[in-house]
């Protein structure tokens, strides 16, 4: 089997062994599924804003280092959780973690804050307008989503496969692939398409470290198929993909209605997000989750995914260079 070489211009940046990243996953990315995909080789994060206060983000970076001696980053999902979030960076500045990385929202107030400090900066992106932007700000990646993925999106309904090489053309840093990956050939197609990573949320959440995810979380990524997700808040301008159930389709129907943002927010709140994902009620709450769940047939370790990963890939290696 031809052995694959995994050095891109991501594996040097943030000093690891394979261009994979694990997504912020709003309260499920904490330091015990972080600390797995770290020590598997890749870059695990903890996401802040799911956390309450200051010290509970400390604890939680003590935590994970605790956990690996490897790489790790801190995910900030501004703009999505209604809170400041000028806090929380100041934990991870003072923390000294290695990389920081933004979804949702306006992402310049952190980087005039981190101007000058020693930490790696990925952005989260939905088109090619906010990839030149984020690297005009001073990003040195991006995480480009096409809209297969799970969680927010951009607002056109652009692919992968046709948003990561126009990106990839756009920009001169390096351009990591989200959105429909979850195994080792789409790691492959991802560095075929010029991408040197990708970034995996919705195939993490079925691992066996993810210890927050309810049984009935796993079990819906596990036997649904790609057919089983919708997009809501379309009508508030912010698309997200959710596994469909019934608290979705009152979602929907309430867009429908136009009611706007005060209508929805008691359904599509945190709290909502949690009855479902901590609790596994699925009448009144709702997951995030990509189309990637109908290649999603078991909730292996985290160390057995990359092997998995890696083999597929070098077979598609030795395949192709025959």
């Amino acid at each position: 089997m031809t052995k694959v070489n995994w050095n891109t211009r991501i594996t040097e940046m943030l000093g690891i062994k394979y261009p994979i990243i694990q997504g912020g996953l709003a309260y499920l990315a904490y330091a015990d599924l972080a600390s797995a995909v770290s020590n598997a080789g890749g870059l695990g994060q903890i996401t802040a804003m799911s956390l309450q206060t200051p010290d509970e983000l400390r604890s939680e970076i003590t935590k994970l280092r605790g956990l690996t001696d490897k790489p790790f980053g801190v995910n900030f999902a501004i703009g999505q959780h209604g809170r400041a979030f000028e806090h929380m960076l100041e934990v991870a500045v003072e923390q000294e973690v290695p990389v920081i990385t933004m979804t949702g929202g306006n992402p310049t107030p952190i980087f005039q804050r981190l101007e000058g400090v020693n930490v790696k900066k990925l952005v989260l992106v939905a088109a090619k307008r906010q990839a030149e932007k984020a690297e005009e700000l001073g990003a040195d990646a991006v995480m480009v989503v096409g809209q297969e993925g799970g969680g927010h999106l951009g607002k056109n309904d652009t692919g992968t496969m046709v948003l990561v090489p126009q990106v990839v053309d756009a920009v001169s840093i390096p351009v990591i692939a989200s959105g429909g990956i979850g195994d080792g050939r789409g790691l492959m197609a991802a560095l075929s398409l010029g991408a040197e990573g990708i970034e995996m949320g919705t195939r993490f959440i079925a691992t066996q470290e993810c210890i927050h995810a309810h049984k009935i979380y796993k079990d819906a990524l596990v036997n649904g198929s790609e057919n089983d997700t919708v997009v809501i808040k379309r009508s508030i301008g912010a698309p997200a993909r959710v596994i469909h159930n019934s608290w979705t389709e009152k979602i929907l129907a309430l867009e429908e209605q136009e009611v706007g943002y005060e209508g929805l927010k008691e359904y599509i709140s945190g709290t909502a997000n949690r009855k479902y994902i901590y609790e596994g009620n699925e009448m009144e709450g709702f997951a995030w989750a990509g189309q990637v769940m109908g290649r999603i047939k078991d909730i292996p370790t985290v160390q057995e995914l990359f092997a998995r990963m890696i083999k597929e890939a070098e077979e598609i290696r030795t395949r192709y260079s025959k």
